[in-house]
């Protein structure tokens, strides 16, 4: 799995012009290959009358899907060049449709893949980006008695506290960074003498 990946926090939409054609970058996560896909669906029913509406996305941590479309511009001037930004940036589950309204000036095949390209690099820059770490995932169990403190302490040490479940004994579901499991159970057995139990589970992604 990637130690991290780049996405966008939100939807949002940035404009740029060149020689007098308009270029509407409208970017948004993904998380699967289907809300990229209504993403851009819904995107080309806004903008149904541009001439335009090429886009492409990449899903999976590893980038493990990629596809892009340039509808109707000249083959590889387009989706390809806006895929090739998203990848440049390390950006994952995340979808980019560039709308353009012609404004009466040819291009040219290098000025619409600077153009696409250029749009797409624009709207990350303006927009907010955040980066998601690999965590491993770990469960801590601990009797009632000190749960209160365990959990004031992972929050004061800014460790990511997934979920936390009262029964017999309070289970606290907390996401960790590989390097630091290790220190991290001294440093539970240390605050809990020794009782709290520690369980390594599986992996995922959290806002580094």
């Amino acid at each position: 799995m990637q130690e991290e990946y780049r996405t966008v926090a939100r939807a949002g939409v940035h404009e740029t012009e060149v020689n007098r054609s308009r270029f509407l970058c409208a970017l948004a996560p993904a998380a699967t290959e289907q809300e990229a896909q209504d993403f851009i669906a819904s995107v080309r029913k806004e903008h149904a009358d541009a001439t335009h509406n090429c886009w492409a996305y990449v899903i999976g941590a590893d980038a493990g899907v990629q596809k892009a479309s340039d509808d109707g511009e000249p083959g590889g001037t387009a989706g390809v060049p806006m895929l090739q930004m998203l990848l440049r940036r390390e950006m994952r589950y995340v979808v980019a449709v560039v709308t353009r309204y012609y404004g009466g000036v040819k291009l040219g095949a290098g000025g619409l893949i600077r153009a696409y390209g250029g749009a797409v690099g624009e709207a990350l820059d303006v927009l907010p980006v955040r980066t998601r770490r690999r965590f491993r995932l770990a469960t801590v169990t601990v009797d009632h008695q000190r749960a209160g403190k365990v959990h004031n302490d992972l929050h004061s040490t800014g460790r990511d506290v997934r979920e936390v479940t009262y029964g017999e004994a309070v289970t606290i579901e907390i996401g960790l960074p590989e390097a630091e499991v290790d220190v991290f159970r001294a440093w539970l057995a240390d605050a809990t003498a020794g009782t709290a139990g520690f369980e390594l589970g599986g992996e995922s992604y959290g806002d580094a």
